[in-house]
């Protein structure tokens, strides 16, 4: 009898320890969740100067543009880009700013191409402003070169229906009153042969065939018979 009593006791204690003992289990522990994505800044919407096409009687150049915003409230800078070319691959000057403005001093008697982008402190980066050209005056200079042509469509290494396709582009120059001509090269090569010269329009229609890869340029002509050679675009028709 006394045997059964020691054994049911043993018996009581191996559950009460196992019941004991299961509280120590530590809790499920929850991972937090993950942090919202950043939101990029807004496009600069406004280069306010130079203006477009302007002739700068001065080579310092303060340059200035509409403010950005940030949704996360991050702090924003601002990348100025100047370049002697309208694809801004040729930069002379590359600077950042947190406010709306920079000084700059350049070289005179040059044809420059500007835009500003604006960033956060975390890496997001908004799309770049429009590219606006200006000229810096030199000494002596009484008729300055045209802008290289502006693009307007179609755009540069996208792709078009087949058929006609109308080329369009803007022409500048920073001498008022000047008129423009357009010479416009057009061809399935990288260097395109002449297919209209002396147009006073900004267009000429196209045929171009499914399949095919074009290459086309317009060169600026001003009325003293200044020539600025402008870049070469490309299109695919589908």
């Amino acid at each position: 009898m006394k045997r059964d009593i020691n054994s049911l006791l043993a018996i009581m204690a191996l559950l009460i320890f196992a019941a004991c003992s299961g509280g120590d289990d530590e809790p499920t522990s929850v991972a937090p969740p993950p942090p919202p994505p950043n939101s990029a800044p807004t496009r600069v919407s406004q280069l306010i100067f130079p203006s477009s096409d302007l002739l700068c009687i001065d080579n310092t150049i303060t340059f200035e543009w509409s403010a950005s915003t940030d949704a996360d409230g991050d702090p924003i800078t601002y990348k100025l880009v100047v370049a002697t070319d309208r694809d801004l691959t040729n930069v002379v000057e590359q600077r950042t700013a947190s406010s709306t403005s920079l000084t700059i001093v350049l070289n005179q008697g040059v044809a420059y191409y500007w835009r500003v982008t604006a960033m956060d402190n975390q890496g997001g980066e908004a799309e770049p402003s429009n590219t606006f050209a200006f000229y810096t005056e030199g000494d002596g200079i009484s008729n300055h070169a045209p802008f290289t042509a502006a693009l307007n469509a179609p755009l540069d290494e996208g792709s078009v229906s087949a058929g006609t396709v109308n080329l369009s582009w803007t022409g500048g120059d920073s001498d008022p009153g000047d008129v423009l001509t357009f010479d416009v090269y057009f061809g399935e090569t990288e260097d395109p042969a002449l297919l209209q010269a002396d147009l006073s329009n900004e267009n000429v229609d196209v045929s171009a065939t499914a399949g095919m890869t074009y290459y086309w340029r317009v060169d600026t002509i001003d009325d003293s018979g200044i020539k600025t050679i402008g870049q070469v675009w490309t299109f695919d028709a589908n």
